[in-house]
C-alpha cells in the first residue's frame, strides 16, 4: 500500500514515531471500562431488582438512559477528539466513571440510581470504543485496521473477564458492595493508563478533501443516511441480544452462573471474530462485507430463538453470535474511513454512530418490554432476527462508490 504524506501526518510517522504505550494501555482500559460499566449490569440486575424491589423495566430504563446520554454526548466529544486528542477526554471520563459507579452503589432510591447512570453515560462516551478508535485512526493512519483489531481483540474479552468475575464477587457481597469494588478496579486501571499513555503530541489532521464543501454534505447524502439506518437497526438487534441472552438462557433452564459464563464466552467469540476481520476486509468490497455481516448477525439471533437446547449447544451459538458481533464492531469502526476518509473521522463517526447508539440505548429497556408483550425471549429473538434482515437490505441499498478523499481506501 502506498503511504502518502497525509498518511504520515495522520499516523505520526513523519517527524515523530507512534506512541508505543497507546496500544497496550487502550487494550487494558477497553477491557476494564466495558467489563465494569457495561457488562456488569446484566449480571447484577436480578440481584439488584430482588433487593431493592425496583422493577426490571425501571432498572433497565436507567441503564438505557445512560446509553442514550452516551449517544448524544458522542457527537461533541468527537469534535473535541478531532482537534485536541484523547488524553484529557478519556482521563476525565475514567474519573467520572468511578464517581458514577459509587453513586449507583450507594443510591438510596431509583432517582439517584438513575442519576448515577446518567453520569455513567458520559463516561461511556468518553472512554468506550469511539474515542479509542479516533485516537488509533489518527495515530496509525493506513495501518489503522491492525491497531483497531488489536484493541478490539482485547475489548472483546471484557465480558469474558468481568461477567464471571462480577458473578463471583456477587456470590459473596451485595450488589452495592460489588459495584463499589468494581469502581475501585476501574479507577486503579483506567485513570493512570489514560493519563500517562496518551500524552504523545496529537498529529495534525490530514489535508481536507479537494472540494471544501464535500465533508459538510456527506451526512446529508443518501449513502450516509441509508448506512446510518442500517447500523441503527443492526445495533438495536445486537444490543438487545446481548442484554436478552441471560434471561433467554434462564428461561431454558440455565443457572445464573451458567448464563453469565455464556455471556462471557460470547465475548471470547468476539475476540476470535476480530482476528478474521482484516482478511475479510482485503477480500470483499465494503458493501458486501457490511451486508454479509449484518445478515449473519440475524442468522445467529434466529438460531438462538429456535434452538431449545441442550445448553452446550446454546452456549456454542452464543459464542458464534459473539464472533459475528466482533466483526460488526470493526465494520462500524472502519465505515467512515472506508468510504469518506480520515480527515473528519471524529465528527463523521459521531454522526454516523449517534442513531445506532441511541438504538443501543433503547435496546435493554425495549427488549425487556417487548419480551413481556411477545410472551418471552424466544419470540423477542425471532423479531430481532427479522430486524437484522431489514438492516441488511438497507446496507445493500446504501452502496456508493468510495470517493478518493484523504486517507480513504476502498475495502
Amino acid at each position: 500500500m502506498r503511504h502518502t504524506q497525509a498518511d504520515a501526518a495522520a499516523t505520526g510517522t513523519g517527524v515523530r514515531s507512534r506512541p508505543r504505550a497507546v496500544l497496550p494501555a487502550l487494550c487494558a482500559t477497553q477491557i476494564t471500562s466495558w467489563g465494569i460499566v457495561y457488562y456488569a449490569f446484566p449480571v447484577l440486575l436480578p440481584r439488584l431488582t430482588a433487593e431493592t424491589g425496583w422493577s426490571t423495566n425501571a432498572a433497565t430504563g436507567a441503564f438505557s438512559l445512560a446509553l442514550l446520554v452516551s449517544a448524544v454526548a458522542g457527537i461533541p466529544i468527537g469534535r473535541i477528539l478531532d482537534h485536541r486528542g484523547p488524553r484529557a477526554v478519556m482521563t476525565a471520563g475514567s474519573a467520572l466513571g468511578t464517581l458514577a459507579l459509587l453513586v449507583i452503589a450507594t443510591a438510596p432510591n431509583l432517582a439517584v440510581f438513575t442519576l448515577g447512570w446518567v453520569l455513567a453515560g458520559l463516561t461511556m462516551a468518553a472512554t468506550f470504543y469511539p474515542p479509542a478508535f479516533a485516537a488509533l485512526t489518527r495515530w496509525w493512519g493506513p495501518d489503522r485496521i491492525r491497531a483497531l483489531t488489536v484493541v478490539t481483540l482485547a475489548g472483546g474479552l471484557a465480558s469474558t473477564v468481568f461477567a464471571p468475575l462480577t458473578a463471583a464477587i456477587a456470590e459473596h457481597l451485595s450488589w452495592r458492595a460489588t459495584y463499589a469494588v468494581l469502581a475501585v478496579i476501574l479507577a486503579a486501571v483506567t485513570i493512570p493508563a489514560h493519563a500517562l499513555a496518551l500524552r504523545a503530541p496529537w498529529p495534525a489532521a490530514p489535508p481536507p478533501p479537494p472540494s471544501s464543501d464535500r465533508t459538510t454534505s456527506i451526512p446529508r447524502s443518501r449513502p450516509f443516511l441509508l448506512l446510518a439506518t442500517a447500523f441503527t437497526l443492526s445495533g438495536f438487534a445486537m444490543y438487545a441480544v446481548v442484554m436478552g441472552l441471560i434471561p433467554l438462557l434462564t428461561e431454558r433452564g440455565a443457572t445464573a452462573t451458567q448464563a453469565a459464563w455464556a455471556l462471557g464466552l460470547g465475548g471470547a467469540g468476539q475476540t476470535l471474530g476480530r482476528t478474521l476481520y482484516s482478511a475479510l476486509a482485503t477480500r470483499t468490497s465494503v458493501t458486501t462485507r457490511t451486508a454479509v455481516l449484518i445478515a449473519l448477525g440475524g442468522a445467529t439471533t434466529a438460531s438462538l430463538a429456535f434452538t431449545p437446547g441442550p445448553m452446550p449447544l446454546l452456549i456454542a451459538l452464543a459464542i458464534l453470535a459473539g464472533v459475528i458481533r466482533g466483526n460488526l464492531t470493526l465494520l462500524q469502526a472502519t465505515a467512515v474511513t472506508d468510504r469518506w476518509g480520515t480527515t473528519h473521522y471524529g465528527r463523521l463517526s459521531g454522526l454516523l454512530g449517534a442513531p445506532a447508539h441511541i438504538a443501543a440505548a433503547l435496546a435493554p429497556w425495549a427488549g425487556a418490554a417487548f419480551a413481556g408483550q411477545l410472551g418471552g425471549h424466544t419470540a423477542l429473538f425471532a423479531a430481532l432476527a427479522c430486524i437484522s434482515i431489514l438492516a441488511m437490505l438497507l446496507a445493500v441499498a446504501s452502496a456508493a462508490k468510495p470517493h478518493p478523499v484523504s486517507g480513504a481506501h476502498p475495502g
